[in-house]
């Protein structure tokens, strides 16, 4: 490749947007969160996608976190959004991802359904998902997320 060729490809910048859930359920008065996670390269994170054509970003994190988590969840708000950038290995273009969440309660499903792009799929104490996410800006949004769940359903 010549030199001017890499340099075109290197200020190019794509924006990519996706969309996921920060998912959760009270257990014996206390909420607990979903955890995903990949042993290759490792990770442990939220559920999140790309919009299929045509979805809203609401629908596709709904579609996301049923494929990716294996359960069923009912949308309560947008928490907010999260960016990062990183350069893709197959091409070498630059990107700007900017991803959506939700916060999300589970109202049906099993973890055992997610699909295979996790190895695994966990319900984990607040304090415990927090310290085990990998990104500190999901680790931010989670916080965030948290911060608008209603007393009424962790009591109630």
């Amino acid at each position: 490749m010549s030199n001017s060729a890499y340099m075109k490809r290197q200020r190019h910048t794509e924006q990519l947007v996706s969309a996921g859930g920060i998912v959760y359920r009270v257990n014996h008065g206390e909420i607990e969160l979903v955890v995903c996670s990949r042993v290759s390269p490792p990770l442990w994170g939220l559920p999140k996608g790309t919009p299929e054509p045509g979805e809203t970003r609401r629908q596709t994190a709904i579609r996301e976190v049923g494929e990716e988590t294996g359960l069923e969840v009912k949308v309560e708000s947008l928490a907010g959004s999260i960016d990062y950038w990183f350069v893709r290995s197959y091409d070498g273009v630059r990107c700007h991802k900017r991803v959506f969440f939700y916060l999300m309660c589970a109202i049906g499903g099993d973890l055992a359904l997610h699909d295979h792009e996790f190895d695994a799929v966990n319900w984990l104490p607040t304090e415990d998902a927090l310290s085990t996410l990998t990104y500190q800006n999901e680790v931010s949004i989670v916080r965030k997320g948290l911060s608008m769940v209603s007393e009424k359903n962790i009591v109630g």
